[in-house]
């Protein structure tokens, strides 16, 4: 899957993928993370997530990180902001009061862009990628995210035979593969989608999960990695 896919997406406004309200588990299972007020959350591959302006609102900065410029211009336009513009390396640097937005490709990354992050919510992000992808992926997250990191995630499960994503199914398992080598994983919340999400059923789908889980990076790992 490669960055023209997305920046394709946006262009014709195929962002299915992309929610009018706040998602219900951010507001629901958010507080388990006990993070303490004023810290940074980084949301990877956020698009224009109403969901930023729910946790800045909370009391939490964030930083987002986005491909496509459509995506970008059309969060700040959309919700009234006006944000400061500028390059700084590889990214294009968004930011108006809480929140911040780094425009260019999560792959580019580097630890100092993340350094003052204590949290992070990844909603869209895993199961936006094909497996290939999603393995790389976690060992990005690996090599940039602070020690000691909290992680909110919630994935989907369903029969991939039956409909090809994004969103991709992602299994409990594959996640304990990917973050257990560097993450302490809590599931906290499994959900039968199906009865709520017509579209789905429309789709050929016979069940379909949703899973949140609480993952949080051990110290000592982290340390290791960096």
């Amino acid at each position: 899957m490669k960055p023209s896919f997305w920046h394709e997406r946006w262009e014709r406004v195929e962002i299915g993928f992309h929610q009018q309200q706040i998602n219900a588990h951010l507001e629901q299972f958010w507080t388990q993370l006990q993070l303490p007020l004023g810290q940074r959350v980084f949301v990877p591959l956020c698009g224009k997530s109403h969901d930023l302006l729910w946790l800045a609102g909370e009391g939490y900065p964030v930083t987002g990180v986005e491909l496509s410029p459509i995506a970008v211009e059309a969060f700040f336009a959309e919700n009234g902001l006006s944000p400061r513009r500028w390059q700084e390396g590889v990214f294009e640097r968004w930011e108006a009061d809480e929140i911040r937005i780094l425009l260019g490709d999560f792959f580019s990354l580097e630890s100092c862009d993340l350094v003052d992050c204590a949290g992070i919510y990844d909603r869209a992000s895993l199961i936006a990628l094909p497996p290939a992808m999603r393995e790389r992926y976690a060992h990005k997250l690996d090599s940039v995210l602070p020690a000691g990191i909290q992680g909110l995630l919630v994935t989907m499960e369903y029969d991939q035979t039956v409909l090809d994503g994004p969103p991709f199914a992602v299994s409990e398992a594959e996640v304990r593969a990917l973050y257990e080598p560097v993450h302490t994983i809590e599931l906290l919340y499994t959900r039968d989608a199906l009865a709520e999400e017509s579209r789905w059923r429309e789709r050929g789908l016979t069940w379909l999960l949703e899973k949140v889980y609480r993952l949080t990076r051990r110290q000592e790992t982290a340390q290791n990695a960096g």
